[in-house]
């Protein structure tokens, strides 16, 4: 069991406003995040995710029902990797980087504009992680956004500057999992 370091730069902050970083090798981040999403426009708040790196219309389903709840709003960013074969396309490539980079742009804009309680960065951590974007560039983002917006970031491997502005982190572990006994991938549940 660790021991829970106060925070001093956060000691006693009420309200919203705080850094949330989802992360591991488990199944579940983004849907943590979407769940987050839920609750805070439960609460009337409005919401904003920028996924990052997944691109396309037919692969995520949840963006269905994101269309009909009015307090969240999302834009998505990136190549779509599903080739018509049904395979994952590993490259990474100047399409991935602009894309990437338009994300970014989309979410400085969003956490300054004032319109947003919480602003969902999916796949942030992984998008650094495979240097589409600059790490640096993205905690600059960060730490000029208006003092009141909440921010969650998900993906797997992040990167110690992402793990340095991070209020809150968890870790989502994976010990078991279907894909390695040749299940693939079902829809409504997995995609």
């Amino acid at each position: 069991m660790r021991t829970q370091q106060i925070d001093k730069k956060i000691l006693g902050h009420q309200g919203y406003g705080l850094v949330q970083l989802i992360h591991g090798d488990g199944k579940g981040k983004t849907t943590s995040a979407l769940g987050q999403a839920m609750r805070c426009a439960g609460s009337g708040r409005r919401v904003m995710i920028i996924f990052f790196d997944k691109g396309g219309k037919d692969h995520y389903n949840e963006r269905a029902i994101l269309d009909k709840i009015g307090q969240i709003d999302y834009q998505a960013f990136g190549r779509d990797r599903i080739e018509a074969n049904g395979k994952f396309d590993f490259s990474i490539n100047d399409e991935d980087r602009l894309q990437a980079r338009q994300g970014l742009v989309v979410a400085q804009e969003t956490m300054l504009s004032g319109n947003y309680d919480l602003v969902i960065l999916d796949e942030i951590n992984s998008t650094v992680a495979l240097e589409m974007l600059n790490a640096q560039e993205v905690v600059d983002v960060i730490n000029i956004r208006k003092p009141n917006v909440e921010v969650i970031m998900t993906g797997r491997n992040p990167v110690k500057e992402l793990i340095d502005v991070a209020d809150l982190i968890s870790e989502v572990k994976m010990q078991k999992h279907y894909f390695y006994s040749g299940v693939k991938a079902r829809e409504g549940l997995d995609y």
